[in-house]
């Protein structure tokens, strides 16, 4: 194996998982899954069937990722987050048939306890605060805390808060890393880096 498999964890045959990924304790990865290289699935994931996972992921202890949901490289899953992929749940009715895609794009963040509503796209590099509900798209760059969600900001790639209005137009260099943000009506671009 090129990867680290926790021997409590479960990799169901024909799971695909790149070099140098870790699969820790109590871990349950399912057989259609596609997981990328240097990625860490912490205690108690599960990886459902219809999932891929891009490189260098981290995936915290005890969560879900259900079928139909797409992460991109760089994620950072928090703690606890949960996906869905049902929007109106009944254990009575079989609605396997109607899973909604849920996308989480480069370099996003979900942070610990937050919830997915399915059928959404996170924007790449977008943060997503500690207990927010994402029950909409999510753009790029993105600041979101709440329930329901909503957006107070901008976040850099390196992970601080922009000072830039949530619209308008404008332009905001990292003090970090130099990189150089526009601000165009509600869409914020990496322009330079």
């Amino acid at each position: 194996m090129q990867f680290y498999k926790h021997e409590s964890a479960i990799i169901d045959d024909g799971a695909q998982i790149g070099v140098d990924s870790r699969v820790w304790h109590f871990s349950h990865v399912c057989s259609g899954a596609v997981i990328g290289d240097k990625c860490s699935l912490g205690q108690n994931v599960f990886v459902g069937n219809k999932v891929t996972i891009g490189n260098n992921v981290k995936i915290q202890n005890n969560v879900s990722v259900y079928d139909n949901v797409y992460i991109a490289d760089d994620v950072f899953c928090g703690p606890s987050m949960v996906f869905t992929n049902v929007y109106n749940p009944r254990s009575f009715i079989e609605r396997k048939t109607e899973y909604r895609d849920t996308y989480v794009k480069r370099g996003a963040t979900l942070g610990a306890n937050c919830t997915i509503i399915c059928g959404v796209t996170i924007g790449e590099y977008a943060l997503v605060g500690a207990g927010a509900v994402i029950n909409k798209n999510v753009p790029a760059f993105a600041l979101m805390v709440g329930v329901p969600a909503k957006q107070i900001g901008w976040i850099s790639k390196y992970g601080e808060q922009l000072s830039l209005p949530l619209s308008g137009e404008g332009t905001e260099k990292c003090q970090h890393t130099g990189d150089t943000y526009l601000l165009s009506g509600t869409s914020l671009k990496l322009i330079q880096e």
